[in-house]
């Protein structure tokens, strides 16, 4: 998928510059050539003999060769990839480039191109919620610099949170998303996925039957069309797809104040089976069986995403998609289910158990528009996201 493609590999300084060297070799499965820079902190980690060896190129590292200034010159080598890489983008890295600063080869290299730069930050957890680092990633940004990750996990120092370095095959999806050319490129969309699970006491909880596969699907066609996909999901079985910007949640309240906080976006496809209700009165703890005497659960409705979304009067994207599970009437249900809501589409589909669709590898789907009902024939689900993905692009064009 990225064969032909130069890709110009910035390793720094950080102990995460060791999966440098599997992003290399993922990379060139897929086609890519990749000429690798090592900063001189990023040599205190990976040797550039192991870069060189893995990439089959030479490994650049110093501003002031002047050999390589004769033969290329640091503006032809910044502007000769189709895409800049920095993994690991320290914190040091990006607060230089935010600045201007241009005292090594690597930020000579960013400040003298204008290829496109995907950066995938790695730094302890407390470096990351800086305001400092979030004033340079916002600054980064606001230049278009792309961003992966960073994702939640243990860190080499001993504590958790944000900052440990996407894993390779991510980055290799964001790689390959920032390179398409297709007609998604540069938009920013939402997609919510996966059931919510609302708590009765710490071990039960009320969910429903969706395993997330329609919301994943989806998220993955939309980034095959070049879209930059924020993804919202509860405990799914189906996995996330690589590459998308991952938010997971638990609760609907939770999934509520996500998708707040992510707008604006240039379109948002609600496909999670959001629980409407939810226990009034959880308990912190475990409710014991009493012989003879049943629990009495009190029930309060959860906030409507979808609708709340689709009648906001400022952030509204531009395209509201939401989905309606029904086992009745399914076209006249959700027809004045988007009438109700506000929305702009719906994507109904029958739920029945004999239909074996929820928590199944097909689906069977009418679209709801302004102009009437649209009757899908029953297919794959990703070839329900392919298609659906394809009408939302139309729609943004």
């Amino acid at each position: 998928m990225l064969a032909g493609k130069r890709i110009l590999l910035i390793i720094a300084g950080g102990i995460a510059a060791y999966k440098s060297l599997d992003l290399i070799r993922r990379l060139k499965e897929r086609g890519a050539s990749v000429v690798p820079v090592l900063t001189k902190a990023g040599a205190e980690f990976v040797t550039p003999l192991s870069v060189a060896a893995l990439a089959a190129e030479k490994v650049y590292t110093d501003l002031f060769d002047l050999t390589d200034e004769a033969e290329m010159g640091h503006i032809q080598l910044s502007r000769s990839a189709d895409l800049i890489v920095v993994a690991p983008a320290t914190a040091d890295l990006m607060a230089r480039l935010a600045g201007g600063m241009a005292n090594d080869l690597a930020t000579t290299l960013l400040l003298a191109t204008d290829t496109p730069v995907l950066m995938a930050p790695a730094m302890n957890v407390r470096m990351w919620d800086h305001p400092a680092t979030q004033r340079n990633l916002a600054i980064l940004t606001g230049d278009g610099v792309g961003f992966v990750g960073p994702n939640e996990g243990d860190m080499a120092c001993g504590e958790y949170g944000p900052g440990r370095m996407a894993e390779p095959l991510e980055i290799v999806d964001a790689v390959a998303a920032a390179l398409a050319a297709g007609p998604l490129a540069g938009k920013r969309i939402l997609v919510t996925s996966g059931p919510t699970h609302e708590p009765i006491d710490p071990v039960r909880y009320i969910a429903n039957r969706s395993s997330g596969a329609q919301g994943s699907a989806l998220a993955e066609a939309l980034m095959a069309l070049g879209a930059e996909v924020a993804f919202v999901t509860g405990p799914a079985n189906t996995p996330p797809p690589q590459g998308v910007e991952l938010h997971r949640v638990e609760t609907a309240a939770e999934m509520a104040a996500k998708v707040a906080a992510l707008l604006p976006v240039d379109a948002a496809v609600f496909a999670a089976a959001v629980a409407d209700w939810r226990v009034a009165s959880a308990v912190s703890s475990k409710i014991k069986k009493d012989k003879g005497r049943l629990p009495v659960l009190e029930f309060a409705e959860n906030a409507d995403i979808l609708a709340t979304t689709a009648q906001l009067a400022a952030n509204r994207p531009g395209l509201v998609v939401g989905f309606a599970a029904e086992t009745d009437d399914v076209i006249a249900n959700a027809t004045a289910k988007r009438a109700r809501k506000g929305c702009d589409w719906i994507v109904a589909n029958d739920v029945r158990p004999e239909t074996g669709i929820m928590g199944g590898s097909e689906n069977a789907v009418t679209l709801i528009t302004a102009d009437g009902a649209e009757e899908w024939p029953r297919m794959r689900k990703s070839d329900v996201a392919a298609r659906l993905a394809a009408r939302i692009a139309e729609a943004l064009a």
